[in-house]
């Protein structure tokens, strides 16, 4: 192997509880009864894909602004409280594989995330790629390609960490080896199960079971 390919909600840094908080906030704002229970079945998708399918969920159409009042809700929440995943410091500080991250989110909240946990020190500014930059978020495969072929490395010897079934499965179907991970917050939101059914090659529950899985 020599690229790992870093989902970033959930996988680098702990957001995806904060980020369910904020977009259930914003949803109560204009009446609309969805929980943060009901956002994160859609952990691992495009916004976009994500209000589809909570507007599905709630039979509701959304206002147009609730995008535009989403990111500063999840952005104040995010500088108060956002974190690392659990050992992710010591983790990156002694991986020798090349590194990217490829998230659903927005390049915006992406940058943001890094910064305000001090993980961007160890991501190039142009190893960072999310499914703004793509046709088709995940679970297609369009946005892992993308990376890897910017990184200049073939999609058979790149590893993808996953938290979702959606990311999974885009890097099953991009030829790439998928491991899930569950060593984030909301770890309980997501089953095992569920990542092995998308094709994940193994899951791991802490930073150092992946170190010892990248060594063998």
């Amino acid at each position: 192997m020599e690229l790992v390919i870093f989902d970033c909600d959930g996988v680098l840094v702990d957001s995806e509880p904060l980020a369910a908080e904020a977009m259930a906030a914003v949803l109560a704002e204009d009446e609309i009864a969805v929980t943060a229970a009901d956002i994160m079945a859609f952990v691992g998708m495009k916004q976009a894909d994500i209000f589809a399918g909570l507007q599905r969920l709630s039979g509701r159409t959304f206002d147009a602004s609730v995008g535009h009042r989403l990111w500063p809700a999840t952005r104040a929440l995010f500088a108060e409280r956002l974190q690392p995943t659990p050992d992710m410091v010591r983790f990156l500080d002694g991986l020798s594989l090349r590194r990217c991250v490829a998230s659903s989110s927005s390049l915006e909240r992406i940058r943001f995330s890094l910064g305000v946990t001090g993980l961007e020190r160890f991501f190039d500014h142009d190893a960072i790629f999310s499914s703004e930059q793509v046709a088709r978020g995940k679970p297609a495969p369009d946005l892992v390609l993308h990376a890897a072929g910017t990184m200049g490395v073939p999609p058979e010897r790149c590893v993808v960490i996953e938290d979702s079934k959606f990311g999974i499965m885009g890097a099953v179907a991009a030829g790439m080896r998928p491991v899930g991970f569950l060593g984030g917050a909301h770890a309980s939101d997501v089953t095992a199960s569920a990542l092995r059914e998308a094709g994940a090659e193994v899951v791991l529950e802490s930073w150092s079971a992946v170190e010892d899985w990248l060594r063998r």
